[in-house]
This record gives structure tokens, C-alpha cells and sequence, in this order.
């Protein structure tokens, strides 16, 4: 039955890929959907391809291991969301179109500041390649702890049949498949992540008894300020917990559904949609593993499996092969947006800017599309060692995005005398900020890296650019004519 279930979800959004396949006519279509989606899918498929497959294995296995630490996470998260949606969606959906319709973040950075020499370009596309490896590779990993758990396949077998199913609609349909098919996926992982806790409360005998059942276990799973063993919860940690919040402003796969929306006037109600869809599912993500502590008293081996052991526990085959989907589908919708991300970064960014400037649409396209088979290969390579972590291989990749966009991006949306060196320096100290200091621990090492990151990356960008050259007389007037937009 769970197997049946798979197939016909499997076959779904294949045929949401081959549909959209036959809309998809030009590369503005295939990276960003011809910019005409409404608020409703936007804000569904920011946050479905947000989330991955660490919302239904990473953090409620954390949840699980920390107990009620895992909310300091999570809130950093939602407060995150709210803010991306609030100071960057709007003015970024105007100023990419502004910016000679700019496809990418690397191309958008290249036309913002009108760099002819493509040293933001090369740079900035360099991270987003280097990072959505580890960050597509997580996706990976999760579906092959899925399929190895569910079906008791092989991992390395379930890790590349996971590839191919992603790879097949994400190859033919581009942004419209990805969004259309996170609009079904976010319906479903959020509809599991509410019904599994709920129905895992009826079997525990209820919220209180729950709770002391919790207690009884370990009484440290129930203190915010406590560590699992007892020992007050440092500010480092809590820093680093909090800090997640700040990567939301650098995911370019995010980032993409700004520019993508129907248009600035559609952002308040999608940023209203996309925090209730993000508070929602982290709660429901949270509570599963704070319930599978008294469901599971003896633990388990590999708690990222917890959401999966549980569905298998509580519910009958049937209910659980479309609760399981849930999982794929979280996997399925970041990979995709990710593999589309690298994919456009290759095509727009270095195939069209570096060897072949005159390249036609169709042309594009189908480099687009060879890029995802090439992408997907190495993730696939990198995601084959089983001792894999998703919540580690992602916070890794979150940070890095973080630290390398995320201030170069809200700066040059609101400071007018940022120039393309401070955009260089900012992106460069940013991303390599997180790679070093990933290296090193003790003491304020132990800091989540992107923390340092945005604090370097930000300095970067205001002493390097008040340390050059002005921008050109057309560059602010292109940002004079942004604010005037946006006022109206």
C-alpha cells in the first residue's frame, strides 16, 4: 500500500512537469516562471523549498535530542521569514525587473551595479554553485535515509533513485513544475506535520500527561535554558540557534520567488501566507520530536528518522504511504528549486556572460537543462556516504548563503552609495568567512558561522565602498527610480 502510494505520487508530479514543460517557451519562463505568479503559490513555494527535508528529519530529530532548545531554532527561523518577506521581497521584485530583468543573483548583483568586467557575476555565481552542492546533496541524503528506512532499499540505491525522480521534472518543467508542484507539497507537509503530533497525543493520553511522561524521562527536555544534560544553555548557543534566522536573507532558491511573484502589490499577502505556513509546520516539525521522547522511551538509533518511525507506528499503511509522501515531497521541493538555482547560475551567468554571449533562449534552456543532469551527478557522488547528516550538510550551506548574500543583497536594496567592490568584498569575506571559520573550534568558534560571517561581509561592504568610487550618475538614477516605484 505505502509502495502504491509512492508511485502514484511520483507519477503526479511528473505529469505537473511535462504540463508545465509546454509552457515553458523562453529562460525567463524556465527560471522564474514568466514573473507571474500569484501570492498564494509564491509564498507556498518559498516556503516548501525553504524547509526540505530537514523539517521532517533534521529538526524533529534535534527536537528530540534537545527537547525544548529546538524552539529557540525554530523561532529564529520564523522571526527570519517575516523579516526576508518584509524588507527584501518587495523592493527585490522591483529592482530585478529594474535592473534589466535580471534572471539571477549573480546577474542581478552584475546589472544592480552595472559591472561589465563580470567580477560580481563570476564571484558571487563561484558560492552559489560551491554551497547548492552541499545544500542539494542534504536533499539527497534525506531521501535516501527515506527510501533505506521505509523500503529497506540500499542507501547508495535509494539515494540515486531519489535523484532521478527529482531531476526528471525539475529537467523538463523548470520554475513553473517547481512552483506548481511546492504549492501540493507544501499542502502536504503541512497537513502531516499537524495531524502526526495530534493523533500522537491521543495515543500518549493527552498534553499533560505527555508532558510528564517528558519529565519523567529527563526533566532538562522541558527548560529552554537548559541543555539536555543539565547545563545551562550558553550564549554561544543560543547566538547560534537564534542565528538561523539570518540566512533567509541569502537563499538564492528563496530569493527566486520574489523576483518571480505577479508583481510588488502581491508580496504583503504572500508574506502573510508564508509566516502562518512557516509557524505551522515548525510547531507541528517541534512537537513530533518533543512526543516521540515519550512515545519512544528507549530512544532511538538515528533520531532524523523519528518523524518516519512514528508515522510508521500510529497510522494504518494506507494513511502512512501519504504521510511518508510528505517527507519526499519536502526533499523533492528544495532539491528541485535548488538544482533549478545552479542550473541558471551555469547558463545565465557563465555559459551566456563568459562563452557565449549570443546565445539564443532555446539555447539557454537547454544548457539550463544540461546543467541540472551535471549539478545532480556530483550531488548525488557527495550524498552516497551514509554517516551523512541532513541537519549538519544543511546548516553548512545555510550559512554560507547567509553570510555571502544576505547582506550584499538587503545593502544594495537600501544604500545607494554601495558600489560593485563593496558588492565583490561583500560577497567574497562573506562566503570564505564561513568556510574558515567552520575549521576552526573553542571558545567563540563554536559561534554558528554565519554569525561572523554577516558581521564581516556587512563591514566589508561599507568600508570597501566608501573606500572607491562613487556609482555612476545612470546607477543612481536607476535606484532613485526603484524608490519612486515603490512609493507608489
Amino acid at each position: 500500500m505505502i509502495t502504491l502510494t509512492f508511485i502514484v505520487y511520483l507519477a503526479a508530479m511528473l505529469a505537473i512537469g511535462v504540463v508545465a514543460y509546454r509552457r515553458t517557451q523562453n529562460l525567463s519562463d524556465y527560471v522564474l516562471g514568466g514573473r507571474n505568479l500569484g501570492p498564494f503559490p509564491s509564498a507556498l513555494s518559498a516556503g516548501a523549498s525553504d524547509m526540505s527535508g530537514w523539517l521532517l528529519l533534521g529538526l524533529p530529530g534535534y527536537a528530540m535530542a534537545a527537547g525544548f532548545n529546538a524552539f529557540w531554532l525554530a523561532g529564529g527561523l520564523l522571526i527570519g521569514t517575516w523579516l526576508n518577506w518584509l524588507i527584501v521581497a518587495r523592493r527585490l521584485r522591483v529592482y530585478s525587473y529594474k535592473a534589466e530583468d535580471a534572471l539571477t543573483l549573480p546577474a542581478f548583483f552584475e546589472k544592480r551595479f552595472e559591472d561589465n568586467s563580470h567580477a560580481i557575476r563570476v564571484v558571487a555565481a563561484f558560492f552559489v554553485l560551491v554551497f547548492f552542492l552541499f545544500y542539494t546533496s542534504s536533499g539527497l541524503v534525506a531521501g535516501g535515509k527515506l527510501f533505506e528506512t521505509v523500503f529497506g532499499l540500499d542507501y547508495q540505491f535509494a539515494v540515486i533513485f531519489g535523484a532521478v525522480a527529482v531531476i526528471s521534472y525539475t529537467l523538463f518543467g523548470g520554475y513553473l513544475a517547481v512552483s506548481w508542484t511546492d504549492v501540493i507539497q507544501g499542502l502536504l507537509m503541512v497537513g502531516a506535520l499537524i495531524l502526526v503530533p495530534v493523533i500522537a497525543l491521543t495515543q500518549l493520553g493527552g498534553i499533560g500527561q505527555t508532558f510528564q511522561t517528558i519529565s519523567d524521562i529527563n526533566p532538562e527536555f522541558l527548560n529552554m535554558f537548559t541543555e539536555a544534560d543539565g547545563s545551562q544553555i550558553t550564549l554561544i548557543g543560543t547566538l547560534s540557534l537564534l542565528g538561523w534566522g539570518l540566512g533567509y536573507f541569502g537563499q538564492p532558491h528563496i530569493l527566486a520567488r520574489f523576483k518571480g511573484i505577479s508583481s510588488k502589490d502581491a508580496v504583503p499577502a504572500a508574506r502573510r501566507i508564508a509566516v502562518v505556513w512557516t509557524g505551522m509546520s515548525m510547531l507541528g516539525s517541534v512537537l513530533v520530536g518533543m512526543f516521540a521522547i515519550a512515545y519512544f522511551k528507549e530512544g532511538l538509533g538515528d533520531t532524523e528518522t523519528v518523524f518516519m518511525v512514528m508515522v510508521d507506528a500510529l497510522f494504518h499503511p494506507a494513511v502512512a504511504g501519504v504521510l511518508l509522501a510528505a517527507i519526499l515531497a519536502a526533499i523533492m521541493s528544495t532539491a528541485d528549486s535548488q538544482l533549478l538555482v545552479s542550473s541558471s547560475v551555469l547558463a545565465e551567468d557563465f555559459y551566456k556572460a563568459i562563452v557565449k554571449k549570443d546565445a539564443t533562449q532555446e539555447h539557454l534552456v537547454k544548457v539550463g537543462r544540461l546543467a541540472v543532469i551535471c549539478i545532480a551527478v556530483i550531488a548525488t557522488l557527495l550524498a552516497l556516504d551514509e554517516n551523512s547528516g541532513v541537519l549538519s550538510l544543511v546548516s553548512y550551506a545555510w550559512a554560507g548563503f547567509g553570510a555571502a548574500f544576505g547582506p550584499a543583497l538587503i545593502i544594495s536594496l537600501y544604500w545607494k552609495r554601495m558600489n560593485r567592490w563593496g558588492a565583490v568584498a561583500g560577497i567574497a569575506v562573506g562566503g570564505l568567512t564561513v568556510v574558515i571559520w567552520k575549521q576552526l573550534e573553542g571558545g567563540w568558534f563554536d559561534l554558528y558561522e554565519i554569525i561572523p560571517g554577516v558581521i564581516l561581509a556587512t563591514i566589508a561592504v561599507f568600508v570597501v565602498s566608501l573606500a572607491t568610487k562613487e556609482p555612476s550618475a545612470s546607477i543612481n538614477a536607476r535606484f532613485d527610480s526603484v524608490e519612486r516605484e515603490l512609493q507608489q
